[in-house]
Formats: C-alpha cells, structure tokens, sequence
C-alpha cells in the first residue's frame, strides 16, 4: 500500500486546508561564523556550537528567550581539530562531542575563561577511541579485524568520517556512526568503547539518533533504515527491524519527544513519517510521507509537533503534525545554498504579543557559509493535537 503523500507549494505553504494557517516567519539574523560552510550544529542551555567544513568548532552565547537572540562568539572560543569537516555535533551540560572527518571523535568540556566572568571557551578532554583504549586492544590480537586487503585496525577504530552521534536519554552512551558502515557505543564516564556493529549497512551510514525507549536508529545511502536494540539479558545490540520506503540514500533522521513518530529525509526529496505500530518489537509503519522540496533532503529537527526539513534547494521548510494529518506552514527562502544542517528551540517564556501562537527560534547552517536565525510564530491548532496522536 502506498503512504498517503502531503505536498507543499512554494508559495502557498497552507494550501492543503483552510482550517491550518501558515505561521509567520523572518529571518532575524544572520551570523558568519565560519570562512568555510557550516557543516553542523547544536544547541545546549545557553549555549550554540558551530562546526564548520574546515575542522573548526565555534562556541556561542546565546538567550532564546529575549526578543533577540543576543549571541556573542568572542575569539577565544573557537578550537580547531583534526583535518576536513565537523560532521557532527552533540552537547549534553557541560561537554560536547564532536565528529570529525578523520575517523575521530573529540569530546570537549565548557570551562569558564575566567571565574565569575560569563565568559566560557572550550577545552579538549578526549580524542577517542582513547590511548588507554587503544593500547590495550594492539595487545590482543582477536580485536584486529581487516578493514582494508593488506590493512588491519582494531574494532574501537572508525576508518573513515564519522557522520553522526546521537546520545542515549540517560546520557551514559554516546553512539557514534561512519561511511565505514558501522556502529559503535561509548561509555561517556571513561570514553571506553563498549560495542562495534561491523557492516551494519552495506553502505555509508549517514544518520543516527537514539530513542527513549533504547531503540537506536541509523540510516544509510544503502536506502535503509535499521532499528537496534539491546535485548535483556544480552550484552550486545541486535538488529530487530528494517525500514525500507525511500529511493535513494536516507541522509538525516529525528525523533519525536516521546520517540513514538521516526522522521527520515533522503535524497529522493521526501520526508517520511513512521510511528510504531503499536504491536511492540519495533515495528515502525509509514504515516505520511511529506513533499515539496526541490532537492534532496539533508537535515531535519523536531520540537514540540514541529519538524523542519534542510534541503539542497537551499530552503528550509516547517511541517506541522495534528489534527489527522501533516501540514506545511512555511517555506524558509534565504540561504544561496545547501542548507546542510539545523537546531529548533520552542520560546517558550517569550511574549509574542499573541496569546494564541507559539514561538521558535530556528537555526540554519548553509553552504554559502552562513547560519541564519529565523523566528517562527505558529498559531495554535483549533484542535490541540499533536502527531502522537495521528
């Protein structure tokens, strides 16, 4: 059976139904944070990091809470490591982890320049996988495995970028994803590598995010999404399902709060929704599957009921579940390039002068080597739903 398909105009976001109004948008700055594009991006607190395309990592200020978004980057924070592009980032309180394209994984601690200043920077606590890690797996011989004809490396080794993390809920796992087709699981306490999933896709793994009920997902330009899990009583992950419905390489996915509505963006130009099924074992069915973009999709966030989608048609665009079905409420027109990466923040202390809207800031890292912050005012459902309910 084919999913029901929501199609979004260009210039008619709301042109689906009457009854859902599109929500107002600007975009209210413009940073330049980087000489090269923007290749990731986090939001934690009070703090936006930047990665960009050329190893470097940029801390920012920022309250997105006031009427403006009031962000300052003094010189001192920005760190520069490895070779190529930070492909990844994920902050978790007072540390950051960092992917990087030359197969590392960097974890970084928000230390404050000076006592009592407000002025923070960032200083490097780990590369994994660690020297301790490392020693004692050359130690032992049956943790090479061959990665290449003539080359062997041990399992704790990425051989190629590292494109994606995602942190368990509790935070004690950090979950790490290549295009060397494998998935491995940390120990955030000691940066120990507890598990490595060998060719767990048979291509590029480009996407992972960890739910609250443990399930892991990753993605891949195999066209695949597979969904892992560490069954009771075993000491390993096991796969227990796969996800087939795109037509190209999945290069993005989220989740929702709740981890019941799975969200994947590829380069056949669709977002697909899949909420579980409600049979238990991870079986995840197709809801809708979301259309209007130009190009391939490239990043995707999630707040509240809202999912925003990056393309390579250098625009963003806000999807909104509830109320039976999904509805696009803007189309984001600013950047002169691929947007390649996004974080949402609901406001929710913010007075927007409209007691029936909500606000979100949304931020946008492009290859034009811009990241924009658009504020969005989305007007309440008539009928407060939200897509854990659809």
């Amino acid at each position: 059976m084919q999913p029901h398909q929501t199609h979004c105009s260009h210039n008619d976001p709301d042109s689906h139904s009457n009854h859902h109004h599109p929500a107002h948008h600007q975009c209210i700055a413009t940073l330049k944070s980087h000489s090269a594009y923007t290749s990731s991006l986090a939001l934690d607190g009070k703090f936006l990091y930047t990665g960009s395309s050329h190893n470097e990592i940029r801390l920012w200020k920022h309250n997105s809470l006031s009427s403006e978004p009031n962000l300052s980057h003094p010189e001192d924070t920005t760190v520069a490591a490895g070779n190529g592009a930070v492909k990844s980032l994920v902050a978790s309180s007072n540390k950051l982890f960092s992917a990087h394209q030359d197969s590392k994984i960097r974890v970084w601690q928000i230390v404050e320049h000076l006592a009592g200043s407000d002025n923070y920077k960032l200083a490097k606590l780990a590369t994994l996988p660690t020297l301790s890690d490392r020693a004692m797996k050359l130690l032992t011989p049956n943790t090479h495995v061959q990665i290449r004809r003539h080359k062997k490396s041990t399992w704790v080794h990425h051989v190629d970028a590292v494109s994606s993390l995602t942190l368990s809920k509790d935070r004690s796992l950090l979950y790490s994803v290549s295009w060397d087709r494998t998935l491995k699981i940390w120990r955030t306490t000691d940066f120990k590598c507890l598990e490595s999933i060998k060719n767990a896709h048979d291509d590029a793994i480009n996407a992972v995010e960890s739910s609250i009920d443990g399930h892991v997902y990753t993605g891949s330009a195999d066209k695949k999404i597979k969904v892992w899990r560490k069954i009771p009583g075993e000491k390993k992950h096991s796969l227990i399902s796969i996800l087939e419905n795109h037509n190209s390489g999945v290069n993005a996915l989220a989740l929702s709060g709740d981890g019941s509505v799975l969200f994947s963006g590829a380069g056949d130009r669709s977002v697909v929704v899949w909420k579980k099924d409600g049979g238990g074992g991870g079986r995840m069915v197709v809801v809708v599957s979301l259309r209007g973009h130009g190009k391939a999709v490239l990043c995707l966030a999630v707040v509240g009921d809202l999912v925003c989608s990056g393309s390579a048609d250098s625009t963003v665009r806000v999807w909104r579940g509830g109320g039976g079905g999904y509805w696009c409420l803007a189309v984001l027109d600013g950047h002169g390039g691929p947007v390649k990466c996004l974080a949402v923040v609901a406001r929710d202390d913010y007075g927007s002068g409209d007691e029936e809207a909500s606000s979100y800031l949304l931020y946008s890292g492009s290859l034009d080597c811009d990241v924009k912050i658009w504020q969005i005012l989305v007007p309440m459902l008539e009928s407060s739903q939200n897509f854990q309910n659809l």
